[in-house]
């Protein structure tokens, strides 16, 4: 009449979403201060890709881009590539230097 099943009980079940819970709640605040340091890194590597195509640029034209829409055009970079992720807008000077 009686089957002996093996089952999770109701008590065991609300420790394991406890313990679930307590780890998100130290996780997810400290994956949040790091959004600003993705940002960051992700400017500087588009900042190396952007000024490695300024000087692929350079060796072929011989003269640096006036600007970034000037590199756009000659299909050295795309538009999404003239800004950082947090909306910095990048900058190419006389001496080639991106900024």
């Amino acid at each position: 009449m009686f089957k002996n099943e093996r089952a999770f009980t109701l008590i065991e079940m609300l420790i394991v979403l406890m313990i679930i819970s307590v780890l998100i709640i130290l996780i997810v605040p400290n994956l949040s201060d790091k959004s600003e340091e993705v940002h960051d890194k992700g400017c500087s590597a588009l900042i190396s890709v952007v000024q490695a195509q300024v000087d692929a640029y350079y060796i072929e034209e011989n003269r640096y881009p006036s600007s970034l829409t000037q590199l756009e055009s000659a299909g050295y970079i795309t538009e999404d590539q003239k800004a950082c992720p947090d909306g910095k807008e990048l900058n190419v000077d006389d001496s080639g230097k991106v900024s």
